[in-house]
């Protein structure tokens, strides 16, 4: 299997004002996002990547030939891939309100000259769904062939299904759930205080003072990396080594592999990572609930989706527990939905739908091999 190779992203300021949910308007903005592959005559065979809490549009091949990583999902996406470049157009942008190019947090807010800061408008779900359907107007996208997300980027690709279900065919959930659970909004809520109340966050206002909240972000991510991980994943990779020190008596300064592996991802987060984006992030997942407003029934929600449905989750996955994917099944069935399920045996916990996996890797390829032979 090959790589997409060098890719360079994109960026289209939108001048069309976008109104949100919340009852702001967006005067306008700019998106950033790659695309891999070649869009076809009849413009029928894209695929739209919608990315996670921390993801963004570099999903695929390298920005460079110094890059020490490829993007975030490049283990699927490419030549003879899962999501076979030779056969689709990808597209994958960064969210609204992101901190990697797309108007966001860090952005300079027009009527003050500013970064907008805790100013910038709270977003939700649809908003990003909203801002990505007119992103494939320009790129002269009528319908997707797919609109593929794991966790928060499924709950944008079941968002879809709903508010565009004539502009797409098929929908890939991965690791993912109509709404969160209480434990799920307790662990963003943690994260978020630990941001906020780093001294550094200035209610938010970091970047007007020069200065930014790197302590609190860290723990952040560590809470949010630990909730990633299962405890047999972990067990199995760090156990209770000592990266220094040792078990013997008198020996004070001991610290185990785990310590050094949660601080490295902390401190690598911190400096990649906008505090103000995680916190609307964070608030636009808790606040996703798909069955709201239609009387909290899924089964009515799901009634207007148009489209085909693959849904997978993962056996050691406690974040986005198979359980919340079932619900999405069952409530499709009653829908009379088509959808196809899987549950796959990992032990890596919510992060198994980013890593190598024989039978996930199987599976998902026989999808969109699917996908491709209906676009013919």
């Amino acid at each position: 299997m090959g790589s997409v190779g060098l890719v360079t992203p994109k960026r289209h300021r939108f001048i069309e004002p976008l109104s949100l949910a919340c009852g702001r308007i967006l005067q306008d903005y700019t998106l950033v996002y790659e695309t891999y592959g070649v869009l076809n005559a009849q413009k029928s065979n894209a695929v739209l990547i919608c990315h996670a809490l921390s993801g963004h549009h570099h999903a695929a091949g390298w920005h460079s030939p110094d890059d020490k990583r490829p993007g975030w999902w490049d283990h699927y996406i490419g030549p003879d891939k899962p999501i076979d470049t030779n056969t689709f157009f990808v597209v994958a942008p960064n969210n609204l309100g992101g901190c990697h190019g797309s108007t966001g947090p860090v952005s300079i807010n027009p009527d003050t000259g500013k970064p907008w800061g805790p100013d910038f408008p709270f977003l939700r779900v649809r908003d990003w769904v909203h801002s990505q359907a007119r992103l494939a107007d320009l790129l002269g996208i009528e319908q997707w062939a797919a609109v593929i997300g794991g966790s928060l980027g499924g709950m944008q690709a079941m968002r879809w299904s709903l508010e565009y279900p004539e502009r797409l065919r098929h929908c890939v959930v991965i690791a993912s759930a109509m709404k969160l659970s209480a434990q799920n909004i307790a662990f963003n809520e943690t994260a978020r205080q630990a941001i906020t109340s780093d001294p550094d966050f200035c209610e938010g206002r970091y970047l007007e003072r020069k200065k930014l909240p790197r302590r609190g972000l860290a723990v952040a991510r560590m809470i949010g990396h630990i909730t990633y991980l299962s405890d047999d994943g972990l067990g199995r990779r760090f156990g209770r080594e000592l990266r220094t020190g040792s078990f013997q008596q008198g020996t004070e300064e001991v610290e185990f592999q785990i310590q050094s592996y949660l601080r490295h991802q902390g401190d690598t987060f911190s400096s990649s990572f906008d505090p103000n984006t995680y916190i609307l992030m964070t608030r636009a997942l808790d606040f996703f609930d798909l069955a709201r407003e239609y009387g909290d029934d899924p089964v009515a929600a799901f009634a207007n989706a148009r489209c085909r449905f693959l849904l997978v989750a993962f056996t050691s996955d406690w974040r986005f527990a198979p359980q919340r994917s079932r619900e999405i099944a069952d409530a499709l069935m009653h829908a009379n939905i088509p959808v196809s399920y899987a549950e796959i045996e990992s032990a890596m916990g919510h992060d198994a739908f980013l890593l190598p996996s024989e039978r996930y890797e199987t599976l998902f390829l026989a999808y969109m091999q699917r996908v491709a032979e209906e676009m013919r």
